[in-house]
């Protein structure tokens, strides 16, 4: 048995004593009190016995095998996921009894910076793995029903909606004759959110307390940066299993406005795009955009929000324009195309230490999920151009990592150039680009060497 099976059968073996425990555990529990608010009984109101669904102990063992699934980094104890069970195995039952009593108290989340391709900074906030796993035990309890009552506009983070299906919306609302909008984005939006506005909106939604109060404790758990606690008087962690669902909890009185004025909209977290007929209706929008954001203590990124066109803007990647018979079509937006370019050339630089095979799986990792992403896009042109220019990018990779003229002209003959060309090449290996451009090269690393290699091809 390797290693790694070893592993994983440990960690299996681990998650069904867990699961064993926890259905003991409820047994016992089943007939006794629980420290939960005043004196010690449980509430009588089975909607305000939320926190024993959370504990479940099949809810418990679901929301482990999907942390597990999303694996992520350590928080600041240092722990991993395929160390929580053990963990569990013997801790569970004093989590869980503080769980149910309200005193259960979260680790700070880890500080992650993550550098934007704008130049700006995303701070992540990354919980510990026993606290992804309780966030994403609530959120498999309360998501159900109070995404239920979201607005059918809103399209971020949401069970069984996808990107897509925004994108669809705003072609649709272009198509009826919508060709203005009102493009807001909230500036520092999880960093500003105000925690008393949000508890006050989800304790309209959850009746037990002892929940609403274990939500606070995580937007409250403070943030380690350098070794140092921070305290966190305002923002959500973006991080953790339940920011997304908070997100659209505060914001769901702002689609519900605009729904409620008629208006045609798509929002995808703290992007917000209102789609009118004209320019003074399309302004009149975005001031109550901003009316309606500053109800929420928050405010709009003016640097990145307008009133225009559709095909002047960009909505989640997406730009749109009037194809065929007045067809209104998305395309890859010049920014998106900017940033995968960005990543393309980081894949493939030369100072990255990687062979050829290397650099290819890279770039099957990212180009196949982010032409999956952009699939609405169905104009060909620019993606067989970026196809040259990325098998252009190999080319001269893998020359420079031939560095001198000497090895050149070996692998250009073993590969069939003759022998008058290779000189001349090989004399001029250090012009990499223009060398690339070259019909020799072309011959000696052509597309179907690239597609051997599983390089993937966009327009298809």
């Amino acid at each position: 048995m390797s290693l790694g099976d070893a592993r994983r059968q440990k960690s299996k073996q681990l998650e069904l004593a867990l699961m064993s425990m926890g259905e003991s555990q409820r047994g016992q529990h089943s007939g006794e009190a629980s420290t939960a608010t005043s004196g010690n009984e449980r509430p009588g109101n089975p909607d305000e016995r939320l926190m024993e669904l959370v504990v479940d102990a099949v809810n418990i063992g679901e929301a482990y095998r999907r942390v597990k699934s999303n694996k992520g980094s350590p928080g600041v104890d240092g722990m991993t996921v395929w160390a929580l069970p053990k963990y569990l195995a013997v801790e569970w039952p004093r989590i869980r009894e503080e769980l149910l009593s309200g005193t259960y108290q979260p680790s700070p989340v880890k500080q992650q910076e993550i550098e934007k391709t704008d130049g700006g900074i995303r701070r992540l906030g990354i919980p510990t793995v026993l606290d992804r796993l309780i966030q994403q035990a609530i959120l498999q309890v309360i998501q159900p029903e109070i995404d239920a009552s979201f607005s059918s506009s809103s399209y971020g983070y949401r069970p069984r909606i996808s990107a897509h299906d925004g994108v669809r919306a705003a072609q649709r609302h272009i198509q009826s004759g919508k060709t203005w909008v009102a493009d807001a984005d909230i500036s520092a939006f999880f960093d500003n959110v105000n925690q008393d506005i949000l508890m006050d909106r989800l304790s309209k939604r959850i009746p037990d307390k002892r929940l609403l109060k274990l939500i606070r404790s995580y937007l409250r758990a403070g943030i380690m940066v350098n070794g140092v606690r921070m305290e966190r008087e305002e923002g959500t962690p973006q991080g953790g299993p339940l920011s997304p669902l908070l997100a659209n909890v505060l914001l769901d009185e702002v689609d519900k406005e605009l729904e409620k004025r008629g208006l045609a909209f798509c929002r995808y977290a703290d992007d917000c795009n209102v789609y009118v007929a004209s320019k003074r209706a399309a302004d009149d929008a975005m001031e109550l955009l901003k009316k309606l954001f500053t109800r929420l203590h928050l405010k709009v990124n003016e640097s990145k929000s307008a009133v225009g066109r559709p095909w002047e803007r960009k909505f989640l990647g997406y730009s749109f324009y009037e194809a065929r018979k007045g067809k209104i079509a998305p395309y890859t937006a010049v920014k998106s195309l900017e940033k995968m370019k960005a990543k393309v050339r980081e894949i493939t630089n030369r100072n990255k230490g990687r062979n050829i095979h290397q650099v290819v799986k890279k770039l099957c990792d990212f180009l196949i999920g982010w032409r999956r992403y952009f699939s609405l896009d169905t104009e060909k042109e620019s993606f067989r151009k970026l196809d040259r220019w990325i098998r252009r990018r190999l080319r001269v990779l893998e020359l420079r990592q031939w560095k001198t003229g000497r090895t050149t002209f070996k692998r250009l003959r073993a590969r069939g150039v003759d022998v008058e060309a290779t000189k001349i090449v090989a004399s001029r290996c250090q012009r990499f680009w223009y060398i690339t451009g070259q019909t020799i090269i072309d011959r000696a690393m052509p597309d179907d060497y690239y597609d051997d290699l599983g390089v993937p091809v966009l327009t298809t």
